[in-house]
């Protein structure tokens, strides 16, 4: 009798694949995130720990794939093949949860460096140039406004309490969260952009959410206001928000996601003295692959053993997250 196998597409310890191991112990595990590794093992991969570009010819294309599985390595399931897998009925969960800490780290680290202006001191300490710079804002007692009030938007509410901040939330059903003062809906957006002194995405990039912040939105925040955007790029228009730093209706810009990865060389965004971009890095840390492992893929393996729907992170096909 052939092995069960599960894939792990990655590069990750020893020691996390025995303490799978010791769950399954009568299956063939395999680890490695290198092609030549995963597209030979795919194929008879019952489950699939972190999809990469490229699976689905080498286990959707099957006439009857054994694929029952995938965990995502990440929190976004936006590449991957989503009607296809659901078709086949294949069970999807995602990594969402492993970044709250280190992505609402760097939420702060922008807003503070903004207002704070380290990115320019940091530019005059390369020239040399001893310039007060006009240094002004605080962030104490300032509105936040957080889309997306997920793991990451909840730890970034918790943070904001300790600066004394009022945090305004926005998630589609509107149901109250602690550390959020008032909730909004979707449909509210344009009600809760005026309130924001800073105005954090963290949502998913979903139909909904695609081009959500555009010319309109802009318009709305208040010209001394700072976007964060550490949700997806196409999430917010990139052209209208260049327009928005560029004639000063909004203060300043902090971000780790873009339209087109890598940034371009000829996007103005990386010279422009109002913004502070980062390589798509806000989730990085030295604790993901234990985060992934032990919290949600041991958890939802024991569940899969027990003949149920892995409970933790569960994605709903219809809504995209």
């Amino acid at each position: 009798m052939t092995a069960r196998k599960l894939l792990i597409a990655q590069n990750i310890d020893a020691s996390y694949v025995e303490k799978v191991q010791k769950i399954i112990p009568d299956w063939n595990i395999v680890t490695g995130k290198d092609k030549e590794i995963w597209q030979k093992e795919a194929p008879e991969a019952e489950i699939i720990a972190g999809w990469k570009t490229g699976m689905e010819e080498y286990t959707l294309e099957h006439e009857n794939p054994s694929l029952k599985w995938v965990q995502t390595w990440s929190a976004g399931v936006n590449n991957l093949p989503l009607d296809r897998l659901s078709s086949r009925n294949i069970q999807l969960t995602s990594a969402n949860g492993v970044h709250a800490f280190p992505i609402s780290e760097t939420i702060f680290a922008l807003m503070l460096g903004l207002t704070r202006k380290i990115h320019t001191y940091v530019r005059s300490q390369q020239s040399k140039t001893w310039d007060h710079s006009n240094l002004k804002l605080e962030i104490h007692g300032k509105t936040l406004g957080i889309l997306g009030t997920g793991a990451i938007g909840r730890e970034t509410a918790k943070i904001a309490k300790a600066f004394g901040m009022k945090v305004l939330g926005m998630r589609h059903s509107g149901k109250p969260e602690e550390y959020i003062d008032e909730m909004y809906t979707s449909k509210q957006l344009h009600n809760l952009l005026p309130e924001c002194d800073y105005v954090v995405v963290t949502l998913p990039l979903t139909k909904e959410t695609n081009r959500m912040l555009g010319k309109k939105e802009f318009h709305l925040m208040k010209n001394t206001a700072f976007l964060i955007n550490i949700g997806r790029g196409d999430i917010v228009v990139e052209d209208d928000l260049i327009e928005a730093l560029n004639t000063g209706e909004i203060a300043g810009a902090g971000l780790d996601v873009f339209e087109k990865e890598p940034l371009e060389t000829s996007s103005p965004l990386w010279e422009m003295e109002n913004v502070i971009t980062t390589p798509h890095t806000a989730g990085s840390t030295e604790y993901y692959d234990q985060r992934v492992i032990e919290d949600i893929l041991i958890p939802n393996l024991k569940d899969y053993l027990d003949g149920k729907y892995p409970s933790i992170n569960a994605v709903d096909y219809n809504k995209g997250y």
